[in-house]
Formats: structure tokens, C-alpha cells, sequence
């Protein structure tokens, strides 16, 4: 079963020079996602408890807002992306993205009504929407053909390390704070501002002309006809598998109903993250020389196992396989997702291909969050995760057909 859009590249990053020859550009992008996650993780990783605890918030609430957070995002990237394809450059979104987000942080403290919540949320997955789509264009862009795999991979270890030492900054400051939350979310408003400054003096777009890299109405029925089949094959395979994966909120709210004490529930996504980082980058590697189908199968029986594991597995040991094994499904698939974009669509249209590839799996994941936050408030958080392994068992059926008509639709290699 291969996904591979073109021959073996036999120049694939193999070597321990491979991280040497990905460009500064994506070093520097790494970067900013590293600071921007480290800011956004020191507050989600409490957020949940707070809602619940604090704001008086429901398990279905908790749902609700993140689904609808996730959603918003996805939407705005469509628009995002076409423009960035429009315009012909990519740092500027990036830019106002990366800002809206960091402005957003110091709301989380301030607040004392959940419509505040509610609200900077909003805003600042709306800057996320901004920048997601034209970086992961802007990536493609700088990275060439042969190290695709490798570069997104390295992006995402160092955006998912930054989710990992946001939790761990929580952890340190709940002890030192006694557990006073809104002082943690101000903590969290410095890495925040920082990875803004970089994105404004670090990150350069792609070199070129502009016009070479510009369409002309990237959201028209024309330009989108330009996406092939490829494409369409790699959004659907997304697709189905996003509505496996529900909002990692749950598996916080899982923590606390297993006794774990306050001061050490972001410990939760600190293991998700570290294990999401040092798996990213390999599987990037991999992805540049091995069939992508059996790579992506793979990630969704990880899924499948991580949803078992947090539903019959007893206690913390119960947790922490769940959890790691959550961490390394998303690092087998998320960074592989990507690089099938960039090489499925046009080089003109990878915004909106960006775009419309976060769009369906946004919608994808508020149905999923929707359901799952439904599902514990009925049921228990057992039905939860047994809801989520049956979705990943139907991802991976619709994998295989999917694969194969994709397969058959590939372009020829370069």
C-alpha cells in the first residue's frame, strides 16, 4: 500500500548531515512554533481543570469549546492560505498570526467569566488559523524536495518540545505559586511575546519572484480543479482519521479522575509531548524513503492500542502507556500528513491546499470533540475512549480502498 506521490528519492535525509542541510528558514520557524507552544501549553494544560473547577464548566462544555477552538482555526487557514498563494508571500500572515496569539495571553489571567475563556480561545486559535496554513506553505516552499519528510518532521519536534515545556514550566510554577493558576497564565504571556520577535526578525519568505509563486483566485472552481486526485485522496484518509482523535483535554479530565493531584496534572501532556517530539523527526526521515500508506496505518493502530490502554488499563500506569502511546501516534502521522500535501499539491496552491486540508480536518475534530465530551457526560469516560478506537479501526479500513485509488493517481516522478 503506498501513498508515495513519486519515485524513491535516493537522496533522501539519511545521513547525519540531514538537519544540517535543512534551511535556517525552518530552523527559525521551529523555533517561533517552539516559543508559541511553550506560551500556549503553560495555560491548556490547566485550562480544563479550570473550566471545570474554577468556571463551573461541564465535561460537554470542555468539548464544545475545544472543538470549537480547533474548528476555527481550520476555517480561517482556508482564507489564510489562498491568500498567502495570492499575495505570492507567506510571512506576512505568519506574522499577524504568531501576534493575535501572543495578544490573547494575557486574557487567560485576567479573566473571570467563562465567556472570556470562550473568547480569547476564539481569538487566539483564529491567529493560529492566520499563520497555520501559509508557514506549512512557507516550509514547503524552503525545504527541497528530497528532505520534505525530514524538514516538517523537525518542525513539528520543535513545536511539540515547546509542548512539552509549557506543562513542565505549569508543573514548576503550581508548586512555587501553591497552585495559584491565573499567576501561571501570566507566566505564560513572555515566551508568547518572544516567538512573535522572532517571526518578525528571524523568518524571511521563500527567494523567487513573486509573481512565480502567485495565484491568480486560489479559491475559484478553476484553481481548485488544479488540485489532483492525490491531494483529495490525502485529505480524506485525514479526515477520517481526525475523527479517531478528539481534543487532548480528555485525556486531562482522564488524569484527574484517576487521582492524579493538581500540581501534576500538565505532567499529562509533558510525556505526550516529549514522546511526540522525539518521534517526529524520525518518522519525517522515514517518510522521505518508505511508503507513507503502511507509516500511516501504523499511527492508527498506535491510536487504536492508546484508547484501550486509557479505558481497561487501571490507574496511573493505566494513564501514562495511554498517553505515551497518544504522543507517539500523533508523531507517526501529523508530520507525514503534511509532507503529503506539499508534494500532492501544486507549488502555486499550497496555501490553499493547506487550508482546505485543515478546514475538513477541523470540522472532523469538533465532531469528534462534540461526541466525546457527549459520551463522558453519559457514559463514563470508559465509552469515550472505546468511541474513539472504534473510529480509528474504521480509519484504518477506509485507509486501505482510499490508498490504492490514490496510488493510482500519482504523479509521475520528477
Amino acid at each position: 500500500m503506498s501513498l508515495q506521490p513519486e519515485a524513491p528519492r535516493h537522496a533522501a535525509a539519511k545521513t547525519p548531515s540531514a538537519l544540517r542541510r535543512i534551511p535556517a528558514g525552518i530552523w527559525a520557524l521551529g523555533m517561533v512554533s517552539m516559543l508559541m507552544d511553550t506560551s500556549s501549553e503553560m495555560i491548556h494544560a490547566l485550562l480544563p481543570v479550570y473550566l471545570v473547577g474554577a468556571l463551573g464548566a461541564s465535561a460537554l462544555a470542555v468539548g464544545v469549546i475545544e472543538g470549537i477552538a480547533e474548528s476555527t482555526a481550520a476555517i480561517t487557514k482556508v482564507f489564510s492560505g489562498a491568500l498567502s498563494d495570492w499575495l505570492g508571500r507567506r510571512k506576512l500572515l505568519v506574522a499577524i498570526g504568531y501576534g493575535l496569539a501572543a495578544c490573547t495571553k494575557p486574557v487567560f489571567p485576567l479573566a473571570s467569566t467563562l465567556g472570556w475563556v470562550v473568547a480569547a480561545r476564539f481569538v487566539d486559535r483564529v491567529g493560529k488559523g492566520i499563520r497555520g496554513a501559509p508557514r506549512d506553505a512557507l516550509i514547503a516552499d524552503l525545504a527541497p524536495a528530497e528532505l520534505r519528510g525530514a524538514s516538517f518532521g523537525l518542525r513539528q519536534s520543535l513545536d511539540t518540545t515547546g509542548a512539552f515545556l509549557g506543562p513542565g514550566l505549569a508543573i514548576a510554577l503550581m508548586w512555587l505559586t501553591a497552585d495559584n493558576i491565573p499567576l501561571v497564565f501570566w507566566f505564560a504571556v513572555v515566551p508568547g511575546f518572544a516567538a512573535f520577535a522572532l517571526v518578525v526578525f528571524g523568518v524571511r519568505d521563500a527567494p523567487g519572484g513573486r509573481e512565480s509563486r502567485r495565484a491568480r483566485s486560489p479559491l475559484s472552481r478553476t484553481e481548485l480543479a488544479r488540485l489532483p486526485p492525490l491531494y483529495w485522496g490525502v485529505v480524506t484518509i485525514a479526515a477520517v482519521f481526525t475523527l479517531a482523535r478528539f481534543s487532548e483535554a480528555f485525556l486531562v479530565l482522564r488524569a484527574q479522575e484517576l487521582g492524579l493531584g493538581l500540581v501534576l496534572i500538565p505532567l499529562v501532556l509533558v510525556v505526550l509531548n516529549v514522546v511526540y517530539a522525539l518521534s517526529s523527526y524520525p518518522v519525517g526521515v522515514l517518510a522521505d524513503r518508505f511508503d507513507h500508506g503502511t507509516l500511516l496505518a501504523l499511527g492508527v493502530l498506535v491510536l487504536v492500542l492508546a484508547d484501550l490502554a486509557l479505558a481497561f488499563v487501571g490507574g496511573l500506569a493505566g494513564l501514562a502507556l495511554g498517553v505515551a502511546l497518544w504522543g507517539l501516534h500523533m508523531g507517526m502521522t501529523q508530520g507525514l500528513l503534511a509532507a503529503m500535501v506539499a508534494d500532492a499539491a501544486p507549488a502555486d496552491l499550497r496555501g490553499t491546499a493547506y487550508g482546505m486540508f485543515n478546514l475538513v480536518g477541523g470540522l472532523a475534530l469538533l465532531a469528534a470533540s462534540v461526541v466525546a465530551g457527549a459520551l463522558w457526560d453519559a457514559f463514563g469516560s470508559r465509552a469515550t475512549f472505546l468511541a474513539g478506537a472504534g473510529f480509528a479501526v474504521v480509519a484504518l479500513l477506509a485507509l486501505v480502498p482510499v490508498a490504492r485509488q490514490v496510488h493510482r493517481h500519482r504523479p509521475a516522478s520528477h
